[in-house]
């Protein structure tokens, strides 16, 4: 990992010896994987590693006085739900090198994408009376790491919320609603936001169930997946300048409309697919029903 130049002096990267991170899960600890093909918003994760940190040397390095407190901080964001969060701060002794467990749970409704897992030593206090060249605000970082992990489910595979819609504006007895934001630029784990209506209980329970969907739970889920599928594909088409010609940043919104085209209509060109859906836009609807195989359940 490229490290950041601070306007202070830091340690040596050695000072600070982070093991991979874990699974904790009911079958054992697991070293934690790339990516959890099996994820769905309704799964928490507990996450576990050991950090062993030489605190004499930390502190010599940094410039800072022997009795300098110093914390050991981890903290987590998901790109799919736009939400970050400390895990845990851990207060560290004054001397010696420690082995420092780090050890959490975060909910599943609060995740989705790409989690992001950082860990930081850091300064825990102020000091007032610093050398300008030594670590002097409080939060000041010392070392950090930073480990990602993508949460794939079998639902669809871009961030989604479970919320109540009577607290917004949304119709109080509609199942899902699909937030599509930004230009074509934009990542794809930024612009897509599906939200369901916790008070639509079928629905709710069809993804709560997505890694082992029950009949009609599958029937659900493929009438979620034509109608954002739909919304996606008119989304795309609005764009006069989207075709099959463009190039789009890898994990872009306009990347993702790419693929989605290349899967649906695989022989078509996007032209002639923007031409067939104003010209005659309830035959389309029909054409879309097709490509994605709604009902069509195993």
């Amino acid at each position: 990992m490229t490290r950041r130049a601070l306007p202070y002096r830091t340690p040596s990267e050695d000072v600070v010896v982070a093991e991979d991170w874990h699974l904790i899960t009911p079958d054992g600890d697991v070293t934690a994987p790339e990516a959890l093909p099996d994820w769905d918003y309704r799964m928490n994760l507990r996450l576990s590693r050991v950090v062993r940190v030489d605190l004499d040397r930390a502190r010599t390095e940094s410039a800072l006085p022997t009795d300098a407190p110093l914390m050991l901080s981890a903290v987590w964001t998901a790109t799919g739900s736009s939400l970050s969060g400390p895990a845990q701060h851990l207060r560290l002794p004054s001397t010696g090198t420690v082995p420092v467990t780090i050890d959490f749970e975060l909910r599943g409704a609060d995740l989705g994408g790409l989690l992001l897992l950082d860990t930081a030593l850091v300064l825990a206090e102020r000091r007032s009376h610093a050398r300008p060249s030594s670590p002097r605000r409080a939060g000041s970082i010392l070392w950090s790491d930073r480990r990602a992990l993508r949460l794939q489910g079998d639902a669809p595979q871009f961030p989604m919320a479970v919320i109540d819609f009577s607290l917004t504006s949304f119709p109080d007895n509609a199942a899902w609603h699909l937030q599509i934001s930004g230009g074509l630029e934009s990542a794809t784990m930024g612009s897509l936001l599906l939200l369901v209506n916790e008070r639509n209980t079928v629905t709710a329970a069809a993804f709560e169930n997505a890694g082992k969907p029950r009949p009609t739970d599958r029937l659900v889920l493929s009438a979620v997946y034509a109608d954002t599928a739909r919304l996606m594909v008119e989304h795309a088409l609005s764009h006069e300048d989207f075709s099959e010609d463009s190039d789009y940043p890898d994990d872009s919104l306009g990347s993702t409309m790419l693929s989605l085209f290349d899967k649906l209509f695989p022989d078509q060109s996007i032209p002639d697919i923007r031409l067939r859906q104003r010209q005659s836009p309830s035959l389309f609807a029909s054409d879309l029903q097709a490509a994605v195989k709604i009902f069509e359940v195993s």
